[in-house]
């Protein structure tokens, strides 16, 4: 339960239609096995006590005994797990598709299903109100509108919704998740069709909430239909586990609700009319929980066939964005700073898309290179060859003699390979293109990205400067696969084979001299690996979460990559550098958003630029010294 995380189980258990006690005991078998498995929450199919295809056994006298009895015996096994039992309860001489939530051998509170139309032979429609009943010695809460929340870990808000309530028009959920539940308990029993399509998922990812379900299966009788279990646990629209079709089974995961907090307190959407909701609250005992869900080491970067469709869409919307600078401006020449790195390459590519759109000559197109102290052969070559392959206009601008003289004026000394020495060069950079683009009314495209946002690793007045940045919503690990897919379909062999060659090449500023006609710069052992930090610029920045959970998420997203000392620097480097560098990102261009995380003043991201590191600086070093 620590950092929200939350162990929560959906099984099936075997049944025998109307058999109430060989029935229980497969239940609390299910409870047992979950509770010992570390769940906190075991959430059972509709009706399971009897079996949802009883037909008028629910008339039974013994048969709604019987089921009375089985919740009460189960309520007696139970632990520090909560459960979520499906079972016909009689109040007022009317009978109610009900499920019972039981903790620690008490009955918590009985829910009833809402959408009984199909059901009405046997079940009555509740009212929305929760009323006082008594079942055994316990008198407990009925109705709708209950949440369970713990005292501890006020995350863990857990609310009922029973089987086909979730596809109301308006289901329960929504008032549920408006009230506060993270947590939607779902017994059901849908019918197994071919085809059949899941709407937890749906659910919620509209919702922002954990939706676990448990489905009917096996045992149930096949009279006139087929019950085939697949029961799944969903996270804010992402599928954390899913059970097999036709199988009897318990599936396990941890959905973290503190992300769920998070999210909704970015929203006022869930601000709606409610009725008196009531709060049952529990104390289960706060343990770490272990996590077996995935974690992905690459939060920007989507997996399996999803990528490309990524790549396409979003290669789309920058070129888009430029193509309406271009159209609204009237320009028809664009000036780009050309290096042989990734960035400069893609943003080529987006500006050569940009200009095919606009129906505009690529020879529009100046790719200036600007040699100096670092430039490496390789590098140079690559701009070079690249610009020529897309027919583009190719500019040679060597600075070293200007740069040279500005140490002159100025009195910095050329062996002093210090931060005046780099960012002079930059800076002399950005004065070429803007005034290159001064003569012929061109403008200047940025290159720099996401991940050099955060940190502020851009030259302030220099590269961190231009007229529109096209790269900027997106991040140096995403960027990789966006040039890796234009080598992919560009039909050009030359081009590809130096779009591959670029993919090689270590990340760098290229702003020291090289040793030995190799890069002597590597931006990765400077300032730490693109691929940790981009996954520290999505935690903090898209969750909210906390220096120690996201050092946790990155032990067990990157595994054996980099130790734990290791992720804890950089994560110290991150923190430092992402509050101490927002003056840079308080004036930066105008440029497209493409993802979840945007970095904009306009929009995005709201920080004062003195705002302070310190409670970060501190959870970090307690971190350091356990």
């Amino acid at each position: 339960m620590k950092d929200g995380f939350v162990k929560v189980c959906a099984a099936t258990p075997d049944i025998r239609v109307g058999d109430c006690v060989f029935n229980t005991e497969n239940i609390i078998g299910c409870v047992k096995e979950a509770e010992k498995n570390g769940a906190k929450l075991v959430v059972l199919p509709e009706l399971a006590v009897v079996g949802k295809t009883a037909g008028d056994l629910f008339f039974q006298r013994k048969v709604i005994t019987a089921a009375r009895e089985s919740i009460l015996k189960i309520a007696q096994e139970m632990g520090d797990i909560i459960a979520v039992v499906g079972f016909p309860f009689e109040h007022n001489a009317r009978l109610y598709n009900a499920a019972a939530v039981l903790w620690q051998k008490r009955v918590l509170a009985i829910v009833p299903k809402t959408d009984v139309a199909e059901e009405s032979r046997w079940f009555t429609a509740p009212s929305r109100s929760v009323s006082m009943v008594k079942i055994g010695e316990f008198g407990v809460p009925f109705g709708t509108d209950i949440i369970v929340r713990d005292e501890a870990v006020r995350e863990i808000a857990i609310a009922v919704e029973v089987g086909s309530d979730a596809d109301m028009p308006i289901p329960p959920s929504v008032y549920h998740t408006a009230a506060g539940a993270t947590l939607i308990a779902h017994p059901s029993a849908a019918v197994q069709l071919a085809a059949k399509k899941d709407s937890a998922e749906a659910h919620s990812a509209r919702l922002d909430c954990g939706y676990v379900t448990a489905y009917a299966g096996e045992g149930e009788s096949t009279t006139d239909l087929v019950y085939g279990g697949e029961n799944s646990i969903y996270e804010a629209g992402e599928l954390l586990a899913k059970g097999g079709r036709f199988t009897n089974d318990s599936v396990y995961s941890e959905p973290d609700l503190q992300k769920i907090v998070q999210k909704r307190i970015k929203t006022t959407a869930y601000d709606i009319p409610l009725g008196e909701y009531l709060t049952v609250n529990v104390s289960l005992k706060t343990e770490k929980t272990a996590l077996t869900r995935k974690v992905s080491a690459y939060p920007f970067v989507p997996e399996g066939g999803e990528l490309k469709e990524r790549c396409a869409e979003i290669l789309e919307i920058q070129s888009m964005a430029l193509k309406k600078r271009l159209v609204h401006t009237g320009a028809k020449r664009i000036t780009l700073g050309i290096s042989g790195g990734l960035d400069s390459t893609l943003a080529l590519l987006v500006a050569v898309r940009a200009f095919d759109k606009a129906g505009l000559d690529r020879k529009g197109i100046t790719a200036v290179t600007m040699p100096c102290f670092g430039t490496t052969g390789r590098t140079y070559n690559n701009a070079v060859t690249m610009t020529k392959a897309v027919g583009a206009t190719l500019r040679e601008v060597d600075i070293k003699k200007a740069v040279m003289q500005h140490f002159a004026d100025i009195g910095q000394n050329p062996e002093s390979y210090d931060v005046t020495f780099e960012n002079s060069q930059a800076r002399e950079r950005t004065q070429v293109l803007m005034d290159i683009a001064n003569m012929d009314g061109s403008l200047v495209v940025g290159t720099g990205d996401l991940s050099e946002l955060a940190l502020g690793w851009a030259t302030y007045n220099g590269d961190h400067m231009s007229m529109y940045g096209v790269n900027c919503g997106l991040p140096k690990t995403l960027i990789r696969h966006l040039v890796e897919y234009e080598a992919d379909l560009c039909g050009n062999e030359q081009l590809a084979a130096t779009l591959r060659d670029i993919l090689a090449t270590p990340v760098s500023p290229e702003l020291l001299p090289p040793k030995d006609g190799e890069i002597a710069q590597c931006t990765e052992n400077i300032v730490g690996p693109y691929s940790l930090h981009d996954f520290f610029l999505y935690y903090m920045v898209r969750r909210g979460f906390s220096p120690s959970k996201i050092y946790r998420l990155a032990q067990y997203a990157f595994g054996d990559e980099f130790d734990g000392a290791t992720i804890l620097a950089w994560l110290k480097v991150f923190c430092r550098r992402f509050f101490a560098q927002q003056f840079k990102r308080s004036c930066v261009p105008d440029g497209p958003k493409v993802g979840t995380v945007g970095l904009s003043p306009r929009g995005d991201l709201s920080l004062p630029s003195d705002s302070s590191w310190v409670l970060w600086q501190k959870e970090i070093e307690e971190l350091e010294k356990r």
